[in-house]
């Protein structure tokens, strides 16, 4: 009787696609990408069973560097779609992928009702705190006295967008950061965003040394977060407002229903054409 072949565990590079990046050199967007394909060949997902979506933006460039299924959309609208193919096919781990204009300006209306619908979806943002495939304007995580830009020569003079502090707020069951500096870190905390049953939000610090430079000091100024993550909201909110926004790691994981409740249905090509039969 002939012994049966079992399928060898993927590694990380066989996540990759053949696309080459066209990232600057030093992004950390590279960082990344390397933690997102460690963290599947972890855990051992199959690349037919994991999609990636993204809107618009240097860091949405992701989903063709990676060979799976993937989505590359509009700008602001990552979330929607990826909340569509969820509900669709609750059987795909998702992946979706942006920075901080395409996920907080533009697509900020539709981070607020992902948290709080709770869907089953890894949302990792890739926050540089510049506008930097359109050449270096301020985003809704800039400083106010920022004032390297032409556009803002004085400075924006508004209060950043404090994305840890929002999906909270919104309800987002899992929320960590990450530095794109700390690979080994940034892969331990996405595979726990995927395994994570619910809305999972993954903030990576991640230096743009074109248009931010200054960047370069921030392997200096992270420090793991203050304190273990915990289940409880309001100790979350705590440790946030007392936080830098330098701090790494788990800041908040709770159990909570997942929406839709999951049920047992068939979910073939076969079945989803049934329903828009008139």
């Amino acid at each position: 009787m002939q012994a049966k072949m079992s399928t060898p565990a993927l590694q990380a590079r066989d996540y990759k696609s053949g696309v080459k990046p066209i990232w600057c050199p030093g992004c950390g967007h590279f960082a990344v990408l390397a933690a997102i394909t460690r963290s599947l060949a972890y855990l051992e997902l199959p690349r037919e069973e994991v999609a990636l979506i993204s809107g618009i933006g240097c860091s949405s460039r992701l989903p063709a560097y990676v060979d799976s299924y993937g989505f590359h959309g509009l700008h602001g609208r990552a979330l929607p779609l990826a909340t569509g193919l969820k509900v669709a096919r609750p059987d795909l781990n998702v992946l979706v992928t942006g920075g901080d204009g395409d996920g907080f300006s533009i697509g900020g209306n539709h981070f607020l009702h992902a948290c709080r619908r709770n869907i089953d979806l890894t949302y990792v943002v890739m926050d540089n705190r510049v506008y930097g495939m359109t050449k270096g304007q301020a985003s809704p995580t800039t400083a106010p006295d920022w004032a390297a830009s032409k556009m803002t020569p004085h400075g924006t003079g508004v209060r950043r967008f404090q994305p840890a502090a929002i999906a909270l707020a919104a309800g987002a069951t899992f929320i960590a950061r990450g530095y794109s500096g700390d690979p080994k870190g940034m892969t331990r905390i996405l595979a726990e965003a995927i395994r994570h049953p619910g809305f999972s939000f993954v903030h990576v610090l991640s230096p743009c040394v074109t248009f931010r430079p200054d960047q370069r000091s921030w392997k200096t100024e992270v420090h793991p977060f203050p304190a273990d993550a915990g289940n409880d909201p309001v100790e979350a909110a705590r440790r946030i407002h007392a936080d830098d926004g330098m701090g790494l790691g788990i800041i908040h994981a709770e159990s909570l229903p997942v929406w839709p409740a999951r049920q047992e249905t068939e979910t073939t090509l076969a079945a989803i054409e049934k329903e828009f039969l008139v």
